[in-house]
């Protein structure tokens, strides 16, 4: 029984027929999202990259801009700086090769306030190395395991187009991101497979609920004309759950990038954009792909 439904009514879009345009759309995506990755490039922080890590104390207090023009007095012209806990703590990272205790020393010079040194972090350009590898490697296997468990529980081909949805929205999150300037930390990371769980339950959730729709029917008596009704009816029978449970995580994200300042907020926003992407995806991408994939072929009786 659903107790709320976005819809008075279950809707009756015509998703397969305008698969083309879904086509036209996430593939000029992922044509712009390679085009950012090649020629500008992600924007490494210091945790693949390698750099120092700084949490100071501002007795007096201070303001972000004040932080930076102090960091930029210290030498740190590309300084990340981030508040921490109270108003007069911060984070501060950077790149360059500086003293720690002389960039403290020059930023107190400059608020004209002590300033406390209370957390001092070295992160080597191997640690950046091994840590973007095990990134990769912990995406890597848990796309690989997805395959296999949407395989055996549906079939090859709804494990296939689930696996490139997710590579789908990873590669348009990045693309976003990467246009818009902002770092890559393992927090970004963090955002990423957070992404690719949300949006991989999403497609199972609309492939479980296509299997239950053809299993009612006699399947070796569906046509392509049948499956393509079939996929629509599923779409549309669980458009209601995808839309409220998007909206939903979407306002509490919304509310963190507003509300919870600049310490989880790049977090909060590769997530926000990665849940949008993966919605998309849910209701575009998974179904037209197995539709297209199987739908002229004669399909075979399950086993029993």
């Amino acid at each position: 029984m659903r107790f709320i439904s976005f819809f008075p009514s279950e809707p009756k879009i015509n998703f397969m027929g305008i698969r083309l345009w879904t086509y036209i759309i996430s593939g000029a995506l992922l044509v712009l999202s390679l085009i950012l990755f090649l020629v500008k490039g992600l924007n490494l922080g210091i945790d693949f990259t390698g750099g120092t890590l700084l949490q100071v104390h501002v007795e007096k207090g201070a303001s972000i801009s004040q932080m930076r023009s102090a960091a930029a007095a210290a030498g740190l012209a590309k300084a990340e700086i981030q508040t921490f806990g109270e108003a007069n703590e911060f984070v501060v990272k950077y790149q360059e090769n500086r003293d720690p205790e002389e960039v403290v020393k020059a930023m107190e010079a400059f608020l004209g306030s002590p300033v406390r040194l209370d957390r001092n972090e070295q992160v080597g350009p191997r640690i950046g190395t091994e840590l973007r590898e095990q990134a990769l490697i912990a995406l890597g296997i848990g796309l690989l395991l997805m395959l296999i468990y949407i395989w055996i529980r549906f079939n090859f081909w709804f494990g296939l187009a689930a696996i490139i949805a997710l590579f789908h929205d990873v590669a348009i999150t990045m693309g976003i991101y990467t246009l818009l300037g902002f770092e890559v930390t393992s927090a970004t990371v963090a955002a990423v497979l957070t992404i690719v769980g949300y949006s991989i339950n999403d497609s199972i959730v609309i492939s479980d609920r296509i299997r239950e729709m053809m299993k009612s029917e006699e399947k070796e008596r569906l046509d392509y004309k049948r499956k393509f009704a079939i996929f629509n009816q599923a779409i549309n029978a669980t458009l209601s759950r995808t839309i409220l449970t998007a909206g939903t995580t979407l306002l509490v994200l919304v509310a963190i990038l507003l509300l919870a300042g600049p310490m989880i907020f790049d977090f909060a926003l590769a997530l926000t954009i990665g849940i949008v992407v993966g919605t998309y995806s849910s209701i575009f991408v998974v179904a037209t792909l197995v539709l297209d994939w199987t739908g002229k072929r004669k399909a075979k009786p399950e086993k029993a």
